[in-house]
């Protein structure tokens, strides 16, 4: 049973989850008429705007030497090609696979911190980030007649953004959330732009178009915003398992609305990656408590 001071924080991770996954759904419906490209840099640049607009009335520092770092630059190259791959895997592939693989990212996080940040992770956790995998094999479904290639751009952009959150580990606290919101948003319009090749040229949006982008702008700005405050204020062992509730939302929008009828492999390959991942937060949350 959740604490009264542990309610606000699950509900703000809940819906931020919620708000991701109805982007992604909004991001999938324009693509059918416009390209891509242009989604990414309208919405990149839409978000840059709102959160420079915060910082500037906060008094917040939008330029920094802060922003020189390493770690830093590697964050906002992450999350550029982070934004690449999976709207380019939301766009061209189903968006429950699309969903399913990305709630692996959890999985190379644990692997990355302790290969590249000397973490501790021991045999249970290494056997349930392994698991885990398999069951993305499962989704992808590499060497079978229906595995589709366009699918290892959810694979690759699971890769970038556990980058981008093991940049973000090992960034200074001293930089202002806003101020990474605003570089994480316009990383997404650079992303944009570098598609455009592959997307085509822009169109003027019809009427229908921009309710929908405002739509989108709107949930995935009040998105970050809520995950922000889920992770400022509830304990991250807490709050990491409410992070799967993405997939159940993205799940309904996609037989719901899009038609979607995901296989049985993907099913069971979603089922295991959630369950890996639920059994590591659970497992660091254990270790947590002993070391108390």
């Amino acid at each position: 049973m959740l604490k009264n001071s542990e309610f606000q924080p699950v509900l703000f991770m809940v819906g931020s989850m919620a708000l991701f996954s109805l982007e992604d759904f909004f991001i999938k419906l324009l693509s059918s008429t416009m390209p891509a490209s242009q989604i990414m840099v309208i919405m990149g640049l839409s978000g840059s705007i709102i959160f420079l607009f915060f910082a500037i009335v906060s008094k917040q520092p939008v330029f920094s030497r802060d922003l020189l770092d390493k770690h830093v630059i590697t964050r906002t190259f992450a999350d550029l090609f982070g934004a690449l791959f999976f709207v380019g895997a939301i766009v061209l592939t189903p968006l429950s696979s699309a969903s399913a693989i990305l709630q692996g990212t959890p999985l190379a996080i644990t692997a990355g911190a302790a290969i590249f940040l000397g973490e501790t992770v021991g045999i249970r956790r290494w056997l349930a980030v392994i698991i885990g995998f398999f069951g993305i094999l499962l989704i992808v479904k590499p060497g079978l007649a229906d595995f589709n290639p366009l699918s290892l751009l959810a694979v690759a952009a699971v890769i970038c953004l556990s980058v981008r959150d093991l940049a973000t580990r090992a960034m200074k606290t001293t930089l202002p959330t806003l101020t990474i919101s605003i570089y994480g948003f316009g990383a997404m319009a650079a992303a944009g732009l570098v598609a455009i090749p592959f997307y085509g040229e822009f169109i003027w949006p019809s009427s229908g178009e921009i309710k929908i982008l405002m739509v989108g702008i709107a949930s995935g700005v009040t998105a970050y915003y809520l995950l922000v405050g889920a992770t400022r204020y509830g304990d991250a062992s807490l709050i990491a398992p409410f992070r799967y509730s993405r997939l159940v939302f993205a799940l309904l929008l996609s037989i719901l609305i899009l038609g979607e009828r995901p296989d049985l492999m993907t099913w069971l390959g979603a089922f295991i990656v959630v369950f890996s991942g639920y059994f590591i937060v659970l497992r660091e949350r254990n270790i947590k408590h002993v070391k108390r």
